[in-house]
């Protein structure tokens, strides 16, 4: 219970985060005064550690549906009629609704040796941090999981089939986070893919790219999108329209083409993020069993981050996007070291951008990079999501000093 995001992503993921960072923080506290004697790390400590507030959230969110008497079928179903599935176990229920809610899975790109590949799912289950790991990708699982690898010790290795990562997030940023993993030691290999994977003897895989030379590695990791779990549910046999990649094709209102039968979240591939599933699911709810009216979900302006080493963070139009949208654009930037840096002796700096619409003043896009930034980004998207103006960033006072105060005072 609990999907995708509690059991095998973004949470698990971002625990993984927290403990890669003390890496990091353990040699910035020299700096500070302190003397930290005889540090180690212990993966496996960490790895089950994790693993059992999984279990112990997995618990929480059982609970919730027991609490308000919700039946549970731990068994796979299909759907085989109108308003009508059979459980893997012969039984048959029926419903006035059904909700296709079954997520995503891990797409695995096919080629020679393609079944020693392991994605983002048993990363979390690994015996030992990898000394020498590929990871195939350029999004945000890739770039994570390599800032995390990376902080504990392994050799990381990125390629990527394209010559950009983070495609969707602002140039300056990527730029950013491009040449900051390089200086951290992780290796990019672009517009490359895989031709064979080879296991030896003694358990390393000789992985062979694409205009490159036959190379070691102990684990190979595709973090290369997500597939639409759509398969063996019965959706065609009862008229579901599905999308090219197998997603379930909806309306605005999370509706199919079948009447009586909604989809939300990952498994419809609009936009595959926890909180717009939430969401989606609110809608859902409010539309078929509420009193006010059909209710739709926004997804436009949508904040999200990149919990990468460091972290990256986003809501609205990158620069490209509303130069080619609104034509007359402002932007403003801000280049900084964080002041725990400079103390540090570490010479990472963070850049916060604002894209302002000319004709209006309007703020209709900001990026960041850098410490917590999705945690400074949650409350500037609600201003960026409302509409204010850079004149309203400007007449806010600043909280000094905080990398956030960047915000107020662009010029």
């Amino acid at each position: 219970m609990g999907g995708t995001c509690v059991i095998r992503g973004c949470v698990p993921k971002k625990m993984l985060v927290y403990g890669a960072h003390f890496a990091e923080d353990l040699e910035d506290a020299l700096s500070f005064g302190w003397s930290v004697e005889g540090k180690s790390f212990d993966w496996v400590k960490l790895r089950d550690h994790v693993q059992s507030d999984i279990t112990r959230l997995e618990g929480l969110y059982t609970q919730t549906l027991e609490n308000h008497d919700v039946t549970v079928f731990k068994e796979r179903a299909r759907i085989t009629g109108e308003h009508e599935i059979t459980l893997e176990s012969g039984r048959t229920v029926t419903a006035a609704h059904i909700l296709i809610a079954t997520g995503a899975r891990p797409h695995v790109p096919m080629c020679e040796g393609s079944e020693h590949i392991i994605t983002s799912n048993e990363a979390f289950h690994l015996d030992e941090v990898p000394r020498r790991v590929l990871i195939l990708g350029g999004g945000y699982i890739a770039n994570e999981f390599a800032g995390i690898f990376n902080q504990f010790g392994g050799k990381v290795t990125l390629a990527n089939r394209s010559d950009t990562i983070l495609r969707s997030y602002d140039e300056a940023l990527r730029d950013r986070l491009l040449q900051i993993s390089l200086t951290k030691g992780i290796e990019f290999l672009f517009n490359t893919r895989f031709e064979y994977i080879r296991r030896r003897d003694d358990g390393a895989l000789d992985v062979k790219l694409d205009g490159h030379d036959e190379r070691v590695f102990d684990v190979v990791m595709a973090a290369t999108g997500r597939i639409a779990n759509t398969e063996g549910l019965g959706l065609e046999e009862v008229g579901v329209e599905l999308g090219e990649r197998g997603e379930v094709k909806v309306d605005e209102y999370s509706k199919t083409n079948v009447d009586h039968i909604y989809a939300v979240g990952d498994v419809t591939d609009r936009v595959q993020l926890t909180p717009v599933a939430i969401r989606e699911g609110h809608a859902f709810a409010d539309t078929v069993f509420g009193k006010n009216g059909p209710v739709k979900v926004d997804h436009s302006c949508i904040p999200s981050a990149v919990f990468s080493h460091p972290p990256i963070a986003a809501v609205g139009m990158t620069e490209g996007e509303a130069r080619n949208t609104l034509g007359n654009v402002k932007v403003y930037q801000a280049d900084f070291r964080p002041m725990k840096h400079v103390v540090a002796g570490r010479s990472e700096r963070g850049l916060y951008k604002m894209v302002v619409d000319a004709a209006n003043d309007r703020v209709v896009g900001l990026h960041m990079i850098g410490p917590e930034s999705p945690e400074i980004m949650q409350m500037a998207a609600v201003a960026v999501k409302a509409g204010l103006t850079k004149a309203d960033f400007d007449a806010t006072m600043a909280i000094h000093p905080t990398m956030a105060e960047e915000l107020v005072l662009f010029k």
